[in-house]
């Protein structure tokens, strides 16, 4: 049986309502999958109603990131772990999705190491951060996850995730994601966002790069600008964990989740694997 993965992004403009009814297709169509999603926009509209405005981190070599302290990681909770992920819970019971809606704390199905200290580039300099709450993740319990999945469960998955010492930690949710499908041997990683895709120039549409294999990931790689360099670094990780298919795509308009998976959008695909 095709196992997908899809991560639906959580910039905005997003319309949840319309993937909702393509997974729930999806599902109806005998595929194991697992919906992991973000919600960066709709948690930063509430940062600065709380009056705690979001702020961003910068590595050294481009990655940007949340900048997480405990009031931020609190807000984020409001956000990913309630109203997103129960609404779309929601409306996948209404489509007759038996889903079961979780963070990457609940059972601890992601567990990573908090970064004790991360560089990051402040006007112009570099400095030392050593009290955010972000990590990444480095272990995920397919054995739960594949017990829902067995039991006709969807699981619905959203950051955080979790320490061993149980300290609740910011992460990617593309990288994640990415984690997931490793660990559950998916088929297709699916990271689906406001954009078409990974571009050789963020200012030309018509620039965009349909097909990397191990032989031009490093063009990928140069390419990647901003958010993009997280993707690319999801879809490496995924194609390294054994996912032999992994497609950045878009999540606008109709069927975003057919499109991606007929290979719309750039498609990275693993070693000895064609399109």
């Amino acid at each position: 049986m095709t196992t997908v993965v899809i991560k639906i992004g959580g910039g905005e403009g997003i319309d949840l309502g319309p993937i909702a009814g393509q997974f729930a297709e999806l599902v109806r169509s005998g595929v194991r999958a697992v919906l992991v999603h973000g919600g960066s926009h709709e948690t930063n509209v509430l940062s600065e109603a709380l009056g705690h405005p979001a702020r961003t981190i910068t590595s050294p070599n481009g990655h940007t990131s949340r900048r997480t302290d405990r009031r931020t990681l609190e807000i984020f909770e409001m956000i990913y772990c309630g109203k997103i992920n129960k609404g779309i819970v929601e409306q996948l019971r209404g489509l007759g999705v038996d889903a079961v809606g979780l963070s990457g704390i609940d059972a601890g199905i992601w567990t990573g190491s908090r970064k004790t200290a991360i560089r990051a580039v402040e006007d112009g300099q570099t400095v030392i951060i050593r009290d955010d709450l972000s990590g990444r993740v480095e272990s995920v319990d397919a054995g739960f996850l594949n017990m829902l999945l067995d039991a006709g469960r969807v699981p619905v998955l959203t950051p955080p995730a979790i320490t061993p010492e149980g300290v609740a930690i910011n992460v990617d949710a593309d990288r994640a994601a990415a984690a997931t499908a490793a660990a559950l041997g998916a088929d297709e990683l699916l990271l689906l966002s406001n954009v078409r895709g990974l571009l050789r120039d963020v200012a030309d549409p018509g620039s965009l790069i349909r097909e990397v294999n191990s032989e031009s990931l490093e063009i990928a790689r140069a390419a990647a600008k901003g958010r993009m360099k997280n993707k690319v670094l999801a879809a490496e990780e995924a194609l390294t964990g054994g996912v032999p298919r992994v497609v950045i795509g878009s999540a606008l308009g109709d069927d975003a989740i057919g499109r991606a998976r007929a290979g719309e959008g750039t498609v990275f695909l693993g070693a000895g694997v064609t399109a």
